[in-house]
């Protein structure tokens, strides 16, 4: 099971080949991600289509737990690997859920021995 970042949910969105080798029933987003991408809409229209699109991915819900681990790993990563909110929330979301992470962004995260990295 795969974690998608909101990275790779944008590529995915800009070419549908982009995820073709991957099963969509194991490919995950958080509600985070959602809102992320939701935010990034330029209309009505580009919300709609990012919410048609959306429909592929299971979503995990951002709970209690990865908000407690988030806060740690800000705590330890903030200065010295200038660990961003964001960022520390999808991590502790894929460590809570035991999911891989696939991202663009691996400098984000290759620091966390916690999460395996695709």
């Amino acid at each position: 099971m795969i974690f998608i970042d909101t990275c790779i949910v944008i590529e995915f969105l800009k070419n549908k080949q982009f995820l073709s080798k991957y099963n969509f029933d194991d490919l995950f987003v958080s509600d985070i991600v959602v809102m992320e991408l939701y935010q990034g809409a330029k209309n009505k229209n580009d919300l709609s289509f990012i919410k048609r699109e959306l429909s592929v991915f299971k979503i995990v819900n951002t709970n209690n737990e990865a908000i407690t681990l988030a806060k740690q790993i800000l705590e330890k990563y903030s200065l010295s690997h200038n660990m961003k909110i964001m960022d520390a929330i999808i991590a502790s979301t894929v460590m809570v859920y035991n999911l891989k992470l696939m991202t663009l962004n691996k400098k984000d995260f290759k620091f966390i021995k916690q999460i395996q990295l695709i």
